[in-house]
């Protein structure tokens, strides 16, 4: 006797359920979505026990009549594709008809739905694929869905669902994912009958982005930059953060492809790449990003959510991606607004001891415990030696043919430039380390090493890019031992070491010299930094591809070169550095992704001197 049987119509719909509905959160998406494709524009949530007791959306989308509501909970029947060249061009968030009946098979389920030129609703039932008959009930037009004791037939699949909060966190990042690019839509979320979220129609993007997530619109609307661009075939607007605000994750970096929220690895790459030297690598910025193209430039039917799509041209989309936001921040002020922490006024509880004693004073002996320490390292600790900074950098302007465009970097020489003589004398250098200078509003702190890293990586990523680094030979060659490994380094990366300008030569067994090094790394010790790039060429080889990799040689190089903290500067070179931070882009931050430098308003040293 045979061994293949052929399952019953219940337990395909239950196999089915395990790819579309994976939990709560899943359900309450697949029924927003088809409230959505409905026409609705008010769409309630309601949610008990984190969905485990009870899942109701409720919307007043165009609704279904009687011989509808019985079909719609059937297998694979839909109103939104009907020929397979409807599936070139899904305009719509469902389409396979397979929620609904997965829900149904795995749940109690109660439908209510009214058209609008009925003069009654009608419900029906469903108790884990077992269908009661349709039923008139009363109801206003719309549709209401109800799923309540999820996977309460399968015990091995309802174990796996975890505590009340945790599933209603994964509900509310759908609800969130459905809010954000629907600003036509009301809608409100409600948690054991108490309301998370309502979201108004009314409010603008940015105003509904803010109610979704209040602590990343703490400066207002100027803390998301708006960036735009229409052109081959693709509608591009985004809101991105500075740099100053990142997450630890790309949980906050949300992309919509026609209104649907998707995972791309293509986007995420070009989001990444955009802020390239603005962001440490291991942060994440803030992106909210909506692109519009013709459906048929993509396919959605490539995963079982519909989270991934297929793009036909996923280059062409990459590079508008990285396009839009590279060239909004390049063409923004991203230098990092300071906080002045707010000290509250003392009050004394009942018990006559001051509020917030216990953590307020704490933390302030605290901050003042660590600035105390900072500033007897930098005291203490000063390099034995001490390079100039305009022995370290050597840096020409250049001008392009024709003239009217300079690509300067700065000039460094003792002499100042016009434009650092120019520079009134109101700054200065406190622990030797950073750089305090007046501004018209009120006075900026420089980071005087992550600043100079900044502008010596321009300076060698200009020059390595048109030819290579001016070398010069060392009057006395310094010599190091090597491993056969790190020797093998030198040979496999000649062509990176010519272009730096770095020549080194056998020297005896197992010994190499540096017989030439770079002039504008003058000041670093060449045997030192040589041994150090041989280690980073070997570490991150199998990892990073050539662009990647030079990329992360001119870091080490700008970070050897660069001045440091706890150097003393004299007033030509703090008026040169200040000068070429007018000239060089992206000075904001370090090429770590570090900021440069914080500013500080008038305004708020008034507000804390109480003179407002």
């Amino acid at each position: 006797m045979g061994q293949i049987v052929v399952l019953d119509q219940n337990m395909i719909n239950i196999i089915a359920a395990g790819e579309v509905v994976e939990r709560p959160a899943s359900v309450v998406k697949e029924l927003m979505e088809n409230s959505i494709d409905a026409g609705a524009t008010n769409i309630i949530v309601r949610i008990e026990d984190g969905g485990r007791k009870l899942i109701s959306v409720t919307d007043n989308g165009c609704g279904m009549d009687a011989e509808d509501l019985a079909r719609a909970f059937e297998p694979h029947t839909t109103s939104k594709v009907k020929t397979t060249a409807d599936l070139h061009n899904i305009a719509t968030l469902g389409f396979r008809g397979e929620a609904l009946a997965s829900i149904a098979a795995i749940a109690n389920v109660r439908a209510a739905s009214k058209v609008r030129d009925s003069d009654r609703a009608n419900c029906i039932e469903i108790d884990c694929g077992q269908k009661q008959d349709i039923a008139p009930c009363s109801g206003d037009y719309g549709t209401t869905i109800q799923v309540r004791d999820i996977f309460y037939k399968l015990p091995a699949r309802r174990k796996f669902l975890r505590t009340a909060n945790t599933e209603m966190e994964h509900i509310t990042e759908q609800f969130v994912r459905v809010a954000i690019p629907n600003t036509n839509l009301d809608m409100t979320l409600v948690h054991n009958d108490r309301e998370i979220y309502q979201i108004s129609n009314q409010q603008s993007l940015q105003q509904r982005i803010g109610a979704l997530f209040p602590t990343l619109l703490y400066d207002g609307p100027d803390s998301l930059l708006e960036a735009k661009i229409n052109e081959k075939g693709m509608e591009i607007n985004a809101l991105l953060s500075k740099p100053s605000l990142s997450k630890t994750n790309n949980r906050f970096q949300y992309v919509f492809l026609n209104g649907r929220f998707i995972h791309d690895k293509f986007i995420s790459h070009a989001i990444k790449e955009a802020y390239r030297g603005l962001l440490d690598t291991n942060r994440f910025p803030v992106v909210f990003l909506f692109i519009r193209m013709p459906h048929q430039d993509y396919d959605v039917n490539v995963h079982p959510t519909k989270i991934e799509v297929r793009f036909y041209n996923a280059n062409l989309v990459h590079s508008q991606v990285l396009a839009c936001l590279r060239e909004k921040l390049l063409g923004t002020n991203l230098d990092t607004t300071a906080r002045i922490p707010v000290q509250s006024i003392q009050t004394e509880d009942k018990d006559g001891i001051p509020a917030g004693h216990g953590s307020t004073e704490l933390a302030g002996v605290r901050s003042q415990n660590i600035a105390d320490a900072m500033s007897d390292f930098f005291r203490r600790h000063r390099p034995a030696q001490t390079y100039r900074l305009l022995d370290q950098m050597v840096v020409e302007q250049s001008r392009n043919t024709s003239g009217d465009k300079d690509n300067r970097y700065g000039s460094v020489s003792r002499c100042p430039t016009p434009a650092a003589s120019a520079r009134n004398a109101k700054f200065i250098q406190i622990h030797d380390s950073f750089i305090i200078e007046q501004t018209e509003d009120g006075f900026v702190v420089i980071d005087q090493h992550a600043l100079h890293e900044r502008i010596v990586y321009e300076a060698l990523r200009s020059r390595i890019f048109s030819s290579k680094l001016e070398s010069q030979r060392l009057l006395l060659p310094e010599s190091f031992e090597l491993d056969d490994a790190r020797a093998r380094v030198i040979q496999d990366n000649a062509d990176l070491l010519g272009k730096l300008g770095i020549e080194i030569v056998p020297f005896g067994p197992r010994i190499y010299a540096v017989q030439s090094f770079p002039r504008i790394l003058a000041g670093v010790a060449p045997a030192d930094f040589v041994q150090d790039l041989i280690d980073l060429l070997l570490d991150k080889a199998a990892t990073l591809d050539s662009e990647s990799m030079l990329d992360a040689v001119l870091h080490l190089a700008a970070c050897k070169a660069a001045v440091k903290a706890g150097q003393k500067l004299s007033d030509t070179e703090i008026e040169q550095l200040l000068a070429d931070k007018d000239i060089v882009e992206r000075t904001s931050h370090c090429p770590h992704g570090r900021p440069t430098t914080l500013k500080f308003s008038i305004a708020e040293l008034e507000k804390q001197f109480k003179r407002t």
